[in-house]
């Protein structure tokens, strides 16, 4: 039996009782992706972009878009919310497997919902399964600086295969056309990380859109009666041999294939909007910035890992980036920020923090040493300042930890911020709180569209 079955059946098995805490869990990070997909919605710039591309030759269609009126066909709705959704580097993450899980299947599922009139549970239960299997593989892929993995973006690669197996489950499609539908979505898969390495480019900012497309692109053809091919992920040219260099080991297949543990529950959920490997240096430099009373230094220096210090090439780029996509990922970058501003927020953190001279001229006393080891997960980040005077701080140990972790309140809170950023009242947020919270008792999603604003 080919893997894309076996792993199509253990989600339908999984489907079949699912922990009310883990279905809470994914509830969260549906309202988290769906208060920084409007939020992204109000800005007036790549978004636009992507709805206008969008909209090319178009004449509409059965889908809505994230706080915008317009609809498309379902496979252009779900590039645009699954964009909106990462376009501001907030999206929750799978810090072992470095990939943005829901935004790809809650932008599946979406439009596959609105399709079929599908309840908020069926939404609900297919993202965490569609999750779940990203998770499974990026984990069984353990990523780092180097080695299979680490050049291509998993959310993109993954998300082919989390986005086609999340709208399958909505359009409740049989176990046979699942299995199709994953192997149409491996004819699709892609994902180069160039666009990361590179600078100057915005379109960083949408990689897991083409995987959310790809998806529910998938499932329509699998559903109209193509017949993908089996092999998709250990075939003698599947997505193991030819993308990650070898079929999967007996390890990999028993953490792929295994009952539990949830690899979902893992799932982080962002504080600030920049790049996931950037938070332990900016919980460095808040840290800092607080112990040596907010001192203007005359030097800093990052100590990184391989992977850390793919976000500080090449340094005079990172340290003036051209694009708020390069300032989020640069890691020189977003420390002088944080030393300076204090404070990483949506209000703070936009255009015209790139031409601030003071966070440009701090940016340049970065100095990067990669000095520390490499592993899956966050870097071990350290950072030094020196005074004028000669003192010098260190920012304290296993400040990687202190991002980890937000509360429900804290989740609440930055919904809240990414309302108000959107321009609605608390009164609209608390009450689209209190319905995605309650997702599962929704006879449908269509409330989150209706006209392109919220009621």
């Amino acid at each position: 039996m080919s893997l894309a079955r076996r792993l199509v059946r253990a989600s339908l098995q999984r489907r079949a009782a699912l922990p009310d805490a883990v279905r809470h869990a994914s509830r969260l990070r549906i309202a988290d992706s769906v208060g920084i997909g409007l939020a992204a919605a109000a800005q007036d710039d790549i978004g636009t972009q992507i709805v206008a591309a969008l909209a090319e030759g178009s004449a509409g269609g059965a889908c809505g878009i994230l706080g915008r009126s317009r609809r498309e066909a379902p496979a252009a709705a779900a590039f645009a919310n699954s964009a909106l959704m990462h376009v501001l580097d907030f999206d929750d993450i799978h810090d072992a497997a470095r990939l943005h899980p829901t935004t790809v299947t809650l932008a599946a599922a979406l439009a596959a919902a609105q399709l079929t009139g599908a309840s908020g549970a069926s939404v609900t239960d297919a993202v965490l399964l569609g999750d779940e299997l990203m998770c499974r593989l990026g984990v069984a892929c353990s990523p780092t600086g180097t080695g299979p993995g680490s050049d291509w973006f998993l959310t993109q690669l993954f998300g082919y295969f989390g986005g086609a197996l999340t709208a399958g489950l909505v359009l409740d499609l049989d176990e046979d056309t699942l299995v199709s539908a994953l192997g149409l979505a491996y004819m699709q898969a892609a994902g180069g990380k160039q666009a990361g390495f590179g600078t100057g480019a915005t379109a960083r900012a949408v990689y897991p859109a083409f995987a959310a497309q790809g998806g529910v692109l998938a499932c329509l053809l699998a559903r109209a009666g193509l017949r993908g091919p089996d092999g998709a992920f250990d075939g003698v040219a599947g997505l193991f041999p030819v993308y990650l260099g070898s079929q999967p080991t007996a390890a990999q297949l028993e953490l792929l294939l295994a009952a539990e543990p949830w690899h979902a529950s893992a799932i982080e959920l962002k504080p600030w909007p920049s790049c996931r490997l950037s938070h332990p240096y900016v919980a460095a430099a808040l840290a800092l910035r607080r112990d040596s009373g907010n001192v203007d230094p005359v030097a800093v220096q990052a100590h990184v890992n391989a992977s850390a210090a793919k976000l500080c090439r090449p340094l005079a780029e990172r340290q003036r980036p051209a694009t708020l996509q390069d300032a989020k990922y640069s890691i020189p970058w977003m420390i002088a920020f944080t030393l300076v501003r204090g404070r990483v927020a949506l209000g703070e953190l936009g255009p015209a923090s790139l031409v601030d001279e003071q966070v440009l001229a701090v940016a340049r006393r970065v100095e990067v040493l990669e000095t520390l080891p490499d592993r899956p997960g966050h870097p071990p980040a350290r950072v030094t300042l020196r005074a004028a005077d000669g003192r010098v701080w260190e920012s304290p140990a296993g400040i990687e930890r202190e991002v980890d972790g937000m509360s429900e309140d804290d989740v609440r809170r930055k919904f809240d911020d990414c309302l108000a950023f959107a321009g609605r009242t608390p009164q609209q947020s608390a009450a689209l709180w209190s319905r995605l919270l309650a997702l599962t008792a929704e006879p449908d999603v269509d409330f989150l569209f209706e006209g392109g604003a919220l009621p």
